[in-house]
């Protein structure tokens, strides 16, 4: 089937009042910390890389599309771009673009990704008729790039400073190139950040150019409170104008971007709507394959009244219902014995297997992982019992504790927390 690339709103401004965009916010976790992210969760006010009020599974994705679909006929396209970035969870990205492929065989596929885990994918990719990737470039000197990274995850590699930019910078690159390659337009995401790299944009236009990038577009800094770049001011409309002339001498400028975020949804000039963020919420509700029917919540409760114990330490879990509109309390259930690794959280979703999700106030990433691979989603809770339990079968969200404080495994929250920018 041949797609018209030009429909895309983005890459295309002539057609940005026309035709839409939907982002699935799939992608949790991110591999990048960069000094100007943090990912926050419903913020309607804000609208930038890294923003969403829900993150999905992939049915959970599908379910929601559908929905948006039947109610928009402008959207021609279906992104990932965050929280987090799509390929540091790739499975997750790869099976929701599988899904939507075979049920909106038309649609356009775009991706925004920082390029670091990319390149073992793009075969994936150009398979599933991804049409367009956004790569974010902010710097092509590493001297440069070591003050915009925080840290970079390679692998189970934590790396910082300039070895941390070095490699990024390698894989970014190469993606370029390798994208072209596969037939796949692509745009590069500057962040111009003053007294950082503003007096570089040139060279990153200059050097993705060369490798066949089809657009650059020079976004102003969004300074984050609580971020290390929170309190640089960002450009003025006069230095980002002469930044864009500067770097259309090699590349393509775009001038129309609206710095989504991760749950956007209609034109790229409409804010989200509330009939948009209740529709994102209904989604989150539905179990992580919405065609699976799993009735029940699990709850880590010391004294079965508040959300309170992490699932590390739980010996027992509590299962509920809801009926009626109200949460009933089905049984206790014994979790496995405590070792074994994966094998314990295996055991565990096989006594939970008939629970969407598993509530508690903290949990390990390996739990996390293992149990969402079997479609439970732990979600990071406090407060109430029965609180908790009607937020999440009505889909609204639930206040998490900032980190887990109980163990050393740094959890983050449920889709939140961390940082980077796709």
């Amino acid at each position: 089937m041949a797609f018209d690339i030009n429909k895309h709103p983005c890459f295309n401004g002539d057609v940005c009042g026309q035709f839409g965009r939907v982002h699935l916010p799939v992608a949790a976790e991110c591999n990048v910390q960069c000094n100007f992210c943090d990912r926050k969760f419903d913020c309607v006010n804000e609208s930038r890389p890294g923003v969403t009020s829900q993150v999905l599974s992939p049915g959970q994705a599908l379910y929601y599309l559908d929905k948006v679909m039947a109610n928009d006929k402008r959207i021609t396209v279906v992104g990932i771009a965050g929280p987090g970035d799509p390929f540091a969870t790739p499975g997750e990205t790869l099976q929701t673009l599988s899904l939507v492929r075979k049920k909106y065989p038309e649609i356009l596929f775009c991706v925004a990704s920082n390029g670091l885990n990319i390149a073992p994918y793009i075969e994936d990719l150009a398979a599933l008729k991804v049409s367009h990737v956004s790569i974010t470039i902010s710097a092509v000197d590493p001297a440069i790039g070591e003050k915009i990274y925080a840290w970079v995850r390679d692998d189970k590699r934590v790396l910082r400073a300039q070895k941390g930019a070095e490699i990024i910078l390698e894989r970014q690159l190469g993606a370029v190139g390798d994208l072209k390659a596969a037939g796949i337009t692509v745009k590069v995401n500057t962040i111009i950040i003053p007294g950082i790299n503003d007096h570089h944009i040139a060279e990153v236009a200059k050097t993705v150019a060369e490798l066949g990038a089809d657009i650059q577009n020079c976004i102003a800094l969004y300074p984050v409170a609580g971020t290390a770049m929170g309190d640089i001011e960002p450009p003025l409309a006069e230095l980002v104008a002469q930044i864009r002339a500067e770097a259309s001498l090699y590349i393509r400028q775009m001038h129309h971007c609206s710095r989504c975020r991760a749950d956007a949804v209609g034109l790229l000039s409409e804010t989200i709507s509330d009939g948009s963020l209740d529709c994102l919420k209904n989604a989150a509700a539905q179990p992580l394959e919405p065609c699976e029917n799993r009735p029940c919540v699990a709850v880590a409760s010391r004294e079965g009244v508040l959300v309170n114990q992490h699932l590390g330490e739980a010996d027992r879990l509590m299962v509920f219902r809801w009926e009626d509109g109200k949460s009933e309390f089905v049984e206790d259930r014994k979790t496995p014995p405590r070792g074994g690794g994966d094998s314990r959280w295996l055991g565990l979703a096989e006594v939970l297997k008939d629970c969407r999700a598993v509530l508690v106030s903290g949990a390990g990433r390996s739990p996390r992982t293992v149990l969402k691979q079997e479609g439970i989603k732990t979600i990071l809770a406090e407060g109430p019992v029965e609180e908790n339990l009607e937020a999440v079968y009505q889909g609204r969200q639930i206040h998490s504790p900032a980190k887990c404080t109980q163990c050393s495994c740094q959890c983050d929250q449920d889709g939140g927390g961390g940082g980077g920018c796709g």
